[in-house]
């Protein structure tokens, strides 16, 4: 029986396997060849058990598939088999050449749609309780690449580095003490910082400290890539959270009071 040939870009999110979207997992179960790369946790290649699945991600610099390989992988599967599901990490239009894969597979004829995934540049912050913008700390933020494809420091970097945003910074590990320079250029040697490595994952790391500091704390607790570095005030947040959290406790609650109600002093 003919299928029609389609290709469907999904995001799977930062890395916990709950925080993929209803429509991704749907999209899962309709797939015939699913294309997932390495940030991308097998456990949702259960929602596709009758696909077939190929690894085509990298780990540790090692490339199972190159970028044009894949792209040819995909436009022969969907002509072979009919739906490709390409399942990428975060959401695949933020630095996941999910625009380049659907291009080339559009140019060949093959049909193409997008289901968007919970980017790691804002979640992964989130869920160390580190928000991207605050009232009164960031009107704004920075997703930057910390490495271009000429494996070279991005010059936004330069220019994040004078504003006072936000700046979150993606694949930038190999590049952290040019980044420190800059900061420190610009006269921020005090501005806090936190690398989440692994981040939503069971093995998630974090190391906090401030531009000046940050460099023997990933020395200290060994932190390396995957990782995302959030540099700016919002990242007082987490520990203000913390303070909240332990400056609370039961003594503050009266519970002697009729019918069970409790209040807080």
């Amino acid at each position: 029986m003919f299928k029609q040939p389609k290709l469907t870009v999904v995001g799977a999110g930062p890395g916990d396997v709950d925080l993929i979207t209803v429509k991704g997992v749907k999209v899962l179960a309709s797939a015939d060849v699913i294309l997932y790369d390495a940030l991308v946790d097998d456990v949702l290649l259960g929602y596709a058990p009758k696909a077939e699945h190929i690894f085509v991600g990298k780990r540790r610099g090692c490339y199972s598939y190159e970028q044009d390989q894949i792209n040819e992988l995909i436009v022969s599967r969907a002509l072979s088999h009919g739906h490709v599901v390409r399942l990428k990490g975060g959401d695949p239009f933020v630095f996941g050449r999910g625009a380049e894969e659907m291009e080339y597979a559009a140019a060949q004829g093959i049909e193409v749609a997008m289901v968007p995934g919970i980017s790691s540049s804002v979640s992964v912050p989130a869920s160390q309780q580190i928000p991207v913008t605050k009232r009164g700390s960031s009107e704004s933020f920075w997703v930057i690449t910390g490495t271009t494809k000429e494996h070279k420091l991005s010059e936004d970097v330069r220019l994040a580095a004078k504003s006072n945003a936000t700046v979150v910074i993606l694949m930038g590990m190999s590049k952290l003490g040019a980044i420190v320079d800059l900061f420190k250029q610009e006269g921020k040697s005090n501005m806090p910082i936190a690398i989440i490595q692994n981040g939503t994952r069971k093995n998630e790391k974090v190391g906090v400290g401030t531009i000046s500091t940050i460099v023997k704390t990933v020395e200290k607790k060994e932190l390396k890539n995957p990782a995302i570095i959030i540099i700016g005030d919002v990242v007082k947040h987490r520990e203000r959270i913390s303070e909240l959290q332990n400056n609370y406790s039961e003594s503050d609650v009266q519970t002697d009071l009729p019918n069970g109600i409790n209040f807080i002093k």
